[in-house]
């Protein structure tokens, strides 16, 4: 590598993958120039076709009223059905394993509805170092609402010293440790403001060899990394959809059940008609019959134009493949870090660990003396990132859209803006 923009080209001239960026819509500054979108750990892109899909169902309920919901070109009543492949291929899960429903914090509490399971010795939450807020929030209030204090309850991992990783030897302490009196392990598959990713296989085994249930929130991790769920075997799991998998804000989340609990009748959860047995919900019967896949974790039916959107994404996805896609991803993230690392610059610091299998391809940069005003000059100068307090700034190159020479470009203007600021 050499930080040269002649390389930076030639590496996108050779990228399989290159032509993926023209299928989204890279949004323009005021001049009309192409920003540099580097948050698609945030909010990922809009793919082309996604008007086109969204559209078709608006055509459809306008000509076909109720009666797309069995008649419209992608009919209405199974319409989540056609997200499970295509899901499950992104997540490494079987398609009976897969559902998208809700949103996020929504799913992660119907699903310790089932899988947290307190009792007066082993009632304990054992969680991620620094969790995204609201995953402490929905946390904290399970623990409140089986009566139960959040301070004796909440167990959070511990970074090995300064730098802020989490090793899986400090994991594997606190689950030596504490592990008969924990109920739940609820981990983020990456951290949110590290960018550290989690050794999924590894803290499932551990876990279920002291007795606990196993679950992740991969938020940062679908459509990220490149994932095994069935075979790596948590009990469950949940991610949203806006950030890596491109389908718009607010949009719909996935869910993973492994396959060992669809016929577990005795499983506690909150049941709505949409999880019902699919031969017998249209005879309106007084008693709950869940679907045996993890279809009987819903409770309504999801929102069409919703899904719609997840299926232009998804249809992307599958065109591209997760292998390429984790490959090039490695590739950029390795290239974006070397040209920061190239000016040595004593006022930031890479917090996200530099092995390529303990990160996605965000790259946290964390500052030696907070100042915001490095991020307003990225901003200023055509850079969409983002800042998380107190004192990080995150930029993940998503390789479905993002090239070396973006890669490039941005080192140019991080320097630019040290060299002003600093």
């Amino acid at each position: 590598m050499n930080t040269s923009l002649d390389y930076a080209n030639q590496q996108d001239l050779i990228d399989p993958l290159l032509s993926f960026r023209n299928k989204f819509h890279i949004p323009k500054d005021k001049d009309g120039r192409e920003v540099l979108y580097l948050c698609g750990n945030s909010l990922g892109l809009m793919p082309k076709i996604t008007r086109e899909y969204i559209l078709q169902e608006l055509e459809d309920w306008k000509n076909l009223g109720v009666e797309g919901h069995f008649h419209a070109k992608n009919p209405w009543m199974p319409y989540h059905e056609l997200l499970a492949d295509p899901m499950a291929e992104i997540v490494g899960a079987l398609p009976s394993e897969v559902v998208v429903m809700n949103s996020l914090t929504v799913n992660l509490h119907l699903l310790m509805v089932s899988f947290y399971r307190p009792t007066k010795t082993r009632h304990k939450i054992l969680f991620d170092y620094s969790p995204f807020p609201s995953d402490r929030y929905a946390i904290a209030s399970q623990v409140k609402f089986h009566g139960f204090d959040p301070e004796e309850s909440m167990i959070e991992l511990k970074p090995n010293g300064d730098d802020e990783i989490v090793s899986i030897g400090n994991v594997q302490k606190m689950i030596e440790e504490q592990g008969d009196h924990i109920a739940l392990i609820l981990i983020g598959g990456v951290n949110y403001y590290t960018g550290q990713a989690y050794d999924i296989k590894e803290i499932t085994a551990l876990g279920h060899a002291k007795g606990c249930i196993v679950g992740f929130d991969l938020a940062h991790a679908a459509g990220n990394l490149h994932l095994n769920l069935h075979e790596d075997g948590p009990d469950f799991a949940a991610w949203c959809s806006y950030k890596y998998l491109n389908s718009g804000p607010g949009s719909l989340s996935g869910c993973f059940i492994h396959e060992r609990h669809h016929h577990n009748s005795e499983l506690p959860r909150f049941a709505g008609w949409w999880g019902h047995d699919k031969k017998t919900r249209f005879l309106m019967g007084d008693d709950f019959k869940a679907i045996e896949t993890a279809e009987g974790w819903q409770l309504s039916n999801p929102p069409v134009l919703s899904m719609a959107a997840i299926k232009a994404s998804l249809d992307i996805f599958a065109e591209a493949g997760m292998v390429n896609l984790q490959k090039k991803s490695k590739l950029l993230t390795a290239y974006l870090e070397y040209l920061i690392l190239q000016e040595n610059n004593e006022n930031i610091h890479i917090i996200t660990p530099s092995d390529p299998s303990q990160r996605g391809c965000q790259l946290s940069i964390q500052m030696k003396n907070p100042d915001k005003r490095l991020f307003q000059y990225l901003t200023e100068h055509g850079v969409i990132a983002d800042w998380r307090e107190p004192d990080v700034i995150r930029v993940a190159p998503t390789p479905l859209y993002n090239t070396f020479e973006d890669t490039w470009r941005f080192s140019k203007i991080l320097h630019a803006g040290l060299d002003t600021f600093t």
